[in-house]
């Protein structure tokens, strides 16, 4: 039996790099998913939207190419399972979307941001993790079972082994592996095409060029994590495995879940069975390498806090994040990319709802300008 103590450390460091070049590049092209969603609702500009689809297309095609030639499995996710907790993403979702814009960013926004100085952003991310962790295992997981998780839609009795979208039309088709890859390339070519219609985001390759890196990124996950790190036989319990998770599956990138497990490393650091998993590597290094962007471009710059509404706006989100992160299974990127790679319906149903809430609170900040203006207008006027 080949040795496999190394991997951990091996499956740790390679999720630390490629988190390490979406940090630097997500810092260097201005990804964020809510400011690609504010800025349609606030000014019609789709460019930013555009980078995002370009980079889900991206994470799709490669996916599915990956476990077409073998490499990974993606049946052993927390995505694709039978039972799709549909009110969990819905609720979940719509509550992370919400809490992203009075956050001023999602939880890949809150480390490209605070590499580049931001203490707002640190605060957020405290209080993110823990509120995330509470949603895994304290008081708030006891909502989210008791009154969320519960509500599922099993596709099992249906004859269908995943919830994805090529699996129910391997289905209805009789299809098989060839099905699920023709439906996972058609629908990243039908993104591709629509995102380069856009005459304005053709002639910006910077945009080009971010969509692709970051999407390719979360296909490097996949790999490193499905492919580098599976064991055939644990050495331990003679089963199958994928070191260094701690889901205990594949996965691919996310923020939020990840970020209260560092926080049960910070605060458990002498326990020798906690170690830094893919997920904990990946908050580092996307952290890490955008602050080294906005240090060799001269970005870097120290941020507070403009006021106490400012900071009780950016504590609310960043509960909010954190427990709609855990129940919708992920964020932005957990769900709105690496969930989505895999075309799993649950995906598809919190990445909606994560849009839906962005806007409503989009809304709701526009409103509540113009409720604070209007006095001031008002005793200019007398």
């Amino acid at each position: 039996m080949p040795d496999s103590s190394h991997l951990p450390a091996l499956v740790a460091w390679l999720a630390f790099a490629l988190a390490f070049v979406f940090g630097a590049v997500a810092n260097r092209v201005n990804f964020c998913t809510m400011g690609a969603i504010t800025d349609i609702v606030n000014i019609g500009d789709w460019r930013r939207m555009r980078m995002w689809l370009l980079a889900i297309a991206v994470a799709i095609a490669g996916a599915a190419s990956l476990e077409a030639a073998g490499l990974i499995d993606l049946s052993k996710t927390i995505y694709t399972t039978p039972r799709v907790a549909w009110l969990s993403c819905l609720v979940g979702g719509f509550l992370f979307g919400f809490g992203m814009t009075l956050a001023s960013g999602c939880g890949s926004k809150t480390l490209i941001r605070l590499g580049g100085g931001s203490l707002k952003s640190l605060v957020v991310l405290i209080v993110l993790a823990i509120s995330a962790y509470m949603t895994l295992k304290g008081l708030f997981a006891v909502w989210r079972v008791n009154a969320l998780d519960v509500v599922r839609w099993d596709v099992a009795p249906l004859g269908i082994a995943r919830s994805d979208l090529g699996s129910f039309a391997a289905r209805l088709g009789g299809g098989g592996p060839a099905t699920r890859l023709g439906i996972a390339l058609a629908v990243a070519a039908a993104i591709a095409l629509f995102v380069f219609a856009s005459r304005d985001f053709r002639s910006s390759r910077e945009l080009t060029v971010g969509g692709i890196v970051i999407g390719a990124v979360i296909v490097g996950g996949w790999y490193v994590s499905g492919h580098i790190g599976y064991v055939a036989e644990d050495p331990r319990t003679l089963e199958e495995a994928f070191v260094a998770t701690n889901s205990g599956r594949a996965e691919s990138f996310s923020f939020v879940a990840p970020a209260a497990y560092l926080l049960e490393l910070l605060l458990l650091w002498s326990d020798q069975s906690k170690l830094v998993t893919f997920g904990i590597a990946g908050v580092l290094g996307v952290a890490a390498g955008s602050g080294v962007t906005a240090l060799a471009t001269g970005a870097f710059r120290w941020e507070g806090f403009a006021s106490t509404e400012d900071l009780v706006n950016h504590i609310a989100g960043g509960v909010l994040m954190g427990f709609g992160g855990v129940t919708a299974l992920g964020c932005t990127i957990g769900q709105g990319l690496t969930g989505i790679s895999t075309l799993a319906l649950g995906s598809f149903l919190a990445f909606g709802a994560i849009i839906a809430g962005c806007v409503t609170a989009s809304k709701y900040q526009y409103w509540r300008v113009g409720m604070d203006s209007e006095p001031r207008r008002m005793k200019a006027l007398q």
